[in-house]
């Protein structure tokens, strides 16, 4: 690929919230493009603390499905205002139910414990590696999905849908969940996006 291509393709990354279930690829590609990030993004010591999990079609509906009736239970016990969920967040979750997949994107806390004790000079900083390596994979996803065609948005419903979701699928129950990528068709276009001046961001030195 070349540098054009690259900054093409992050500059046609975007967030899409309004995304439909016409999938533009096969979900074998899917998968391969999972796959991909998981063999490719890097981590720090080499961690490979990242998991990816994937659901799609109607394992993705359950994910939405389970977040509205958490949401639901939190209204009955006050914590949530009844009007803020039917007005705001009920909306949101029907509108990501709407979409194609998501993919939940976890860190293993005991993977990591076995590199904070072998090297113990850098015990607190591992686990703030290996979020930055969680968001390289998400940020590998993201631009990897639009480029086949899925408008995609992250979302961060953790850590009120952890238990939940590891029950249903079955997955660790240490396993920290980071963040939630929807995806599917985009049935209309990213927003407007504001961009700070590059003079106040980016500085230079040795430049010829």
């Amino acid at each position: 690929m070349s540098a054009e291509a690259f900054v093409k393709a992050a500059e046609n990354r975007r967030t899409i919230y309004k995304l439909g279930k016409n999938a533009p690829v096969s979900d074998a590609k899917i998968e391969e493009l999972v796959n991909a990030a998981i063999l490719n993004v890097p981590s720090s010591f080499n961690t490979q603390s990242t998991r990816l999990v994937v659901l799609l079609k109607e394992e993705h509906e359950r994910l939405w499905d389970i977040t509205a009736s958490t949401f639901e239970g939190l209204v009955a016990t006050g914590a949530v205002p009844e009007e803020t969920f039917k007005n705001q967040t009920l909306p949101k979750i029907q509108m990501f139910k709407a979409a194609y997949g998501t993919i939940l994107f976890y860190e293993d806390p005991a993977h990591i414990k076995g590199f904070q004790e072998k090297f113990a000079a850098f015990k607190d900083h591992f686990e703030p590696w290996a979020d930055h390596s969680n968001a390289m994979h998400q940020y590998f996803l993201w631009t990897a999905l639009e480029s086949v065609g899925f408008g995609a948005n992250l979302q961060h419903y953790n850590p009120l849908i952890n238990a939940p979701v590891a029950e249903q699928w079955k997955l660790p129950t240490d396993w920290r969940l980071v963040a939630q990528m929807v995806f599917g068709s985009p049935e209309a276009p990213a927003g407007e996006k504001a961009q700070k001046p590059i003079e106040e961001r980016v500085k230079i030195f040795g430049k010829q």
